[in-house]
């Protein structure tokens, strides 16, 4: 009778997830463990919004509006732009000065939101629960500004063909700007629990880490690549909208691990209020939001090809559209940070990590599924 070694630790297959509310709820990681250990992981997709790029196919240009922003939830307005800057690129449409600043608005908004939202999801998911109360109630205070501006707190649709579908309302400053400062009250009790905590510094520091090599080959983007010293971030490399005559500074950090990456989100908080109260000061006060255009039902647009890009919260957004002068696109293709995070980097940071360090790692990347499922 032969009896195994008790001693002997044994390779461990375990799911982690599908489960519903969260970033990394949304899909599933299958991972090996001896012990505690992960010795590799496969990230699996396809249980939340998927499909976009076909369906946008069948659908005239004003009808992909509403499929656009489901690419990522927490910060739709990105696709929305990309969507509409690709189609006035080739339909020849020239949006008005007041557009241009209304949607860097915007923009920045829905980015400010997206990075407090991820702060507070790094804290929650090394336990500490009352950061994310904090940094959602002050996102509910930026989506009370969008359902002021836009009449929907989550999906917008603000931005369409041609500009935007209205000017701001009449005391809409006073009260960003109030809200700008409740961010900024609140970011001092941030720091204490996080950043100034050797608890959550012992969790973070060192884990998740990043290789540089990887940068090129994967096309890494956003606080991804920043965390490991490069300061790129598409507003400044490659300009678009508001954004020349803005000031703002790329925040980089040489960590390349959990703790540098959500430390350049706090930084970067502070940019988007900053660039937020920038345009509001220097936005033209009158003038049209939007420009004139064809008939959405029959518009067509002329053959072409064209790629748009955007700097969201996770890092490179970019719409690579064709059409071919009928009344559809003839193809779309999505180009979402989460996709190369979620798969390519995120695999390869698996290995080695401590099963209780699996979600820190994945929510300070951050991914949003449905980019991944396109």
């Amino acid at each position: 009778m032969t009896i195994e070694n008790p001693h002997v630790e044994k390779e461990t297959q375990l799911w982690v997830g599908p489960q519903h509310p969260g970033v990394t709820g949304n899909m599933a990681i299958q991972v090996w463990l001896t012990g505690d250990t992960i010795q590799r992981g496969i990230t699996h997709v396809g249980y939340l919004h998927r499909g976009f790029e076909k369906l946008m196919e069948r659908r005239k240009f004003i009808q992909s509006f509403p499929i656009v922003c489901r690419i990522c939830v927490p910060e739709p307005d990105t696709n929305e732009y990309l969507l509409a800057a690709s189609i006035e690129e080739l339909g020849g449409i020239t949006i008005p000065e007041k557009a241009v600043w209304l949607r860097t608005l915007v923009l920045e908004m829905s980015r400010l939101a997206s990075l407090v939202q991820q702060i507070g999801g790094g804290a929650g998911a090394t336990g500490l629960g009352a950061v994310p109360n904090w940094t959602y109630t002050l996102r509910d205070y930026i989506l009370d500004s969008f359902e002021e501006l836009t009449g929907g707190r989550v999906y917008h649709m603000y931005m369409v063909y041609g500009g935007v579908r209205r000017d701001l309302p009449v005391g809409f400053a006073e009260r960003m700007e109030a809200t700008l400062r409740k961010i900024e009250e609140r970011l001092p009790y941030i720091d204490k629990v996080t950043f100034q905590s050797s608890v959550w510094r012992e969790r973070t520091q060192g884990v998740g880490l990043t290789d540089p090599a990887w940068v090129k080959e994967m096309g890494i983007s956003g606080p991804a690549i920043r965390a490991m010293g490069f300061a790129r971030d598409v507003r400044r490399d490659f300009p678009y909208l508001a954004y020349p005559e803005l000031d703002f500074s790329v925040i980089t950090s040489t960590g390349g691990d959990i703790y540098a990456r959500m430390e350049i989100r706090r930084h970067e908080v502070v940019e988007s209020i900053k660039i937020i109260r920038q345009v509001l000061q220097k936005m033209p006060k009158d003038g049209p939001v939007a420009a004139p255009i064809p008939n959405v039902f029959t518009w067509r647009i002329p053959t072409g090809q064209t790629y748009v890009r955007a700097e969201a919260s996770r890092g490179e957004m970019g719409y690579y559209t064709v059409t071919d002068g009928s009344d559809k696109v003839r193809r779309v293709h999505v180009r979402g940070a989460s996709y190369v995070h979620g798969f390519a980097m995120a695999e390869r940071m698996f290995e080695g990590l401590n099963i209780a360090d699996l979600h820190p790692t994945l929510v300070s990347i951050p991914t949003c599924p449905p980019e991944m499922e396109r």
